[in-house]
């Protein structure tokens, strides 16, 4: 059985628990990180480490929202994420914003899918708005 809980209980709680060094397993929602990560189906674990690069799939807390986003740039301690699901749009902050970030993305089956796989994704941006579309239409599989 599944509980929703609203983002501003959730997040505060567990980032108290990855500050206090420990995992955290939650199920994002929304399709901004498409096709890595389907929302409101699969589950991602996370945890800290001291410092975040360009690829990393972080949860940043952001002045009204938390967002679960790809980090596309780094600047010395600024980030730049974007979502693997959105063609534009990017989302700006500091190394300290960054909550933790993903270290294993599973399907609702309990198979453990790569998240390896989205490292090149940015580089294939103009090209994405039509794998999204061939996406889409994929049946449901994992």
């Amino acid at each position: 059985m599944s509980h929703l809980i609203a983002n501003d209980i959730l997040i505060p709680e567990m980032a108290a628990l990855l500050r206090e060094g420990k995992k955290v397993q939650f199920t994002p929602s929304g399709v901004s990180m498409r096709p890595f990560i389907e929302g409101s189906r699969d589950s991602v674990i996370l945890q800290t480490k001291e410092r975040y690069r360009v690829g990393d799939i972080v949860l940043m807390q952001m002045p009204s929202i938390y967002v679960l986003h790809r980090i596309i740039r780094t600047d010395g301690d600024h980030v730049t994420l974007q979502g693997d699901g959105n063609l534009r749009g990017e989302e700006h902050g500091e190394q300290s914003d960054i909550l933790g970030y993903v270290t294993r993305i599973y399907s609702p089956r309990g198979i453990r899918k790569m998240r390896t796989r989205g490292r090149v994704w940015h580089h294939l941006l103009p090209w994405r708005r039509y794998l999204l579309k061939f996406y889409r239409h994929l049946p449901r599989i994992l």
